[in-house]
């Protein structure tokens, strides 16, 4: 009988090259590296981001997460940061999303579905034929403020299966992840990576001890 592979693990929020140092000793196979953004925690100053993605041993991915909508600007700040892969973390029109594969040849796009319904359902897969992945988490960029990620909390899992199922891109799931949950989580949706950022984080620090039981409980995960 065929294993289920193991979900690939993206630790975000990185701050430093000690803490990308960190994730990729224990597995990581991508860091997410936080640019300005309206709310929540991890941004970054883009010359750190520069730093951190250039030191970064390949094959392992660097993630921008990026709150811009409009390609010039994506495109140009990706040009300053280097990474190799923009996780849009707002809504991006379509023709905006064509002029970044444009622009940005061998540059992965990755966009985050804030799910809040069944309606998430249907916003990934009108995206998902023109980006490279799909990021599921539990913002909410129609408050007052907009929350684009980093929120710790849970959504409801039953629906980031069906979106699972339901498109061709690989589906990264994140969204208040951490040791204690994130086996159920796996054996719910059968993601193709889990993201964490406060669930392997004391105080703001990226923890040792917690990324330790995260990689483990991931690795368990073999059917």
């Amino acid at each position: 009988m065929m294993q289920t592979p193991i979900p690939r693990v993206k630790i975000c929020c990185i701050a430093s090259l000690d803490e990308m140092r960190l994730a990729v000793r224990f597995g990581a196979s991508a860091v997410g590296l936080v640019s300005a953004m309206p709310s929540g925690p991890g941004p970054i100053p883009e010359e750190r981001i520069a730093e951190i993605a250039r030191m970064l041993p390949p094959p392992v991915a660097s993630f921008l997460l990026t709150s811009k909508q409009r390609s010039d600007e994506i495109i140009s700040q990706q040009k300053r940061c280097r990474a190799n892969t923009i996780q849009l973390c707002d809504r991006i029109e379509r023709d905006e999303l064509e002029l970044l594969r444009e622009a940005l040849p061998g540059i992965a796009l990755v966009q985050v579905i804030h799910v809040h319904g069944p309606e998430a359902i249907d916003d990934a897969r009108a995206v998902a034929p023109f980006v490279d992945a799909l990021l599921l988490d539990s913002g909410n960029p129609k408050g007052k403020i907009k929350e684009l990620g980093g929120t710790g909390r849970v959504h409801d899992w039953s629906i980031s299966k069906r979106i699972r199922e339901s498109v061709d891109v690989p589906v990264f799931l994140a969204g208040g992840l951490t040791a204690e949950n994130v086996a159920k989580a796996i054996s719910e949706v059968h993601p193709f990576a889990v993201d964490v950022c406060s669930g392997v984080r004391t105080n703001g620090r990226l923890d040792e001890a917690k990324l330790s039981r995260f990689f483990d409980e991931v690795d368990g995960q073999r059917n």
